[in-house]
């Protein structure tokens, strides 16, 4: 793999190895420079076999859901829009499933593609930097990745079986509910996935961003005009780099485009299906799983959180690249130099034009502004589940009051 030459690489690498176990991504060994081509496909036709295998289960498991779903809704006479949103909710967990194959098929070589962009650019920045003597401040890679997704894979772990076990009903065999809370594990260990790979991007833009920022620091004491020169060849490299971060960026969107989308619409739509059987539980007083499901949703909500934030993380870190080159291009040596001060501005036109945004096929871009329009949209539903709800709780809480008092008489 692109790791045996980049160490952000070697540092992500037991996470790829994590979410490939569970037939997320391909192992990190099948990207390997030195795997022979034929043991390559061999291994290839193996992991694929074993994905499918996966999905065989996936299916299996959302078939045992739904007869459990529909004994559930039967029992508590709810047969309105309750069975076709629990159904929906189950069937987008194969949609995701079978997507996350074909994707892994289909975009094996823009993968690929992607890892050695990744270790090219760490090269040609470490190359960069050998020019400067400035001493570059930051946390290690390493920690980071343990806080931001090693962290919130244990959190996933333990809070999803305590929170979604209790209300996966009394239908669902013991066996069956194990394998749902795998999968459902599975399916957000998708969106830790995607803040992997967009902290190996926040990470290289750091650093790009450091060499600028040291460019700056050199440039106001400098009156060497030959030292000038090299400054301005450091720019431009500088500027290259950035773009081939900005199309790696799209690359990755790309990649994680259909993901990212099933995975955003599943967590909106289970969050409406757990608040619709809080409601309708809700006449239950020995009902002892309303936090729970408030756990969950928060749990789910925090999934989309974390994906939105890193972006936004990563954005903010690119624009502020034009801020520094703001600074330079006040300094009395871009002033004095024609060739530095050309290219500041052909820098400057270029962040301009190559706006940086995580989009999942132009239909939304990942950032805090979306998930707080999420945010907005899954409680505007929650409202209207509330109005319609609201008659048919009287109801059932009518009813059961005459048994009660008929019971009593």
């Amino acid at each position: 793999m692109e790791a045996n030459r980049s160490r952000l690489l070697t540092t992500a690498r037991p996470y790829l190895e994590v979410f490939s176990i569970l037939g997320l991504t391909p192992p990190p060994l099948f990207f390997a420079r030195t795997l022979h081509k034929r043991r390559r496909h061999c291994l290839m036709a193996g992991y694929f076999s074993f994905s499918f295998a996966i999905l065989l289960m996936v299916i299996y498991e959302c078939y045992a859901n739904i007869v459990a779903l529909h004994q559930e809704i039967h029992d508590f006479h709810v047969e309105d829009f309750s069975k076709v949103m629990g159904r929906t909710q189950k069937v987008l967990v194969v949609a995701m499933s079978t997507c996350n194959l074909l994707n892994m098929m289909f975009n094996f070589r823009r993968l690929g593609r992607i890892y050695e962009d990744i270790a090219d650019l760490e090269h040609e920045i470490d190359n960069a930097w050998k020019g400067f003597s400035g001493r570059r401040n930051w946390w290690s890679f390493r920690f980071r990745l343990a806080f931001s997704v090693g962290l919130w894979m244990v959190l996933i772990v333990g809070l999803i079986p305590r929170f979604t076990l209790s209300g996966l009903g009394p239908y669902l065999h013991w066996a069956n509910k194990v394998f749902t809370e795998i999968f459902l594990v599975m399916h957000q260990f998708k969106g830790l996935e995607y803040c992997l790979s967009v902290l190996l991007i926040y990470e290289l833009i750091l650093r790009v961003r450091h060499i600028l920022e040291q460019v700056h620091v050199e440039l106001e004491d400098c009156n060497c005009g030959e030292r000038i020169q090299e400054l301005c060849v450091a720019l431009k490299r500088n500027q290259l780099l950035v773009g081939r971060l900005w199309k790696l960026v799209g690359e990755i969107s790309v990649y994680f485009t259909i993901s990212m989308m099933l995975l955003f619409l599943f967590n909106g739509l289970t969050i409406l299906h757990i608040v619709n059987w809080a409601l309708i539980k809700s006449i239950n007083p020995n009902d002892c799983c309303q936090y729970m499901r408030v756990g969950t949703n928060l749990l789910l909500l925090s999934t989309i959180f974390m994906s939105c934030f890193y972006s936004e993380l990563c954005i903010k870190a690119y624009n502020s690249i034009p801020r520094i080159l703001h600074q330079i291009g006040g300094l009395t040596a871009a002033e004095g130099y024609p060739m530095l001060k050309m290219g500041l501005r052909e820098y400057s036109l270029q962040m301009q034009h190559l706006r940086l945004d995580f989009n999942c096929g132009g239909f939304f871009n990942i950032n805090l502004k979306y998930f707080g329009g999420m945010m907005i949209t899954i409680l505007g539903y929650i409202i209207i589940l509330v109005q319609f709800k609201i008659p048919v709780l009287a109801q059932t809480k009518y009813r059961v009051g005459m048994n009660i008092s008929e019971m009593t008489t």
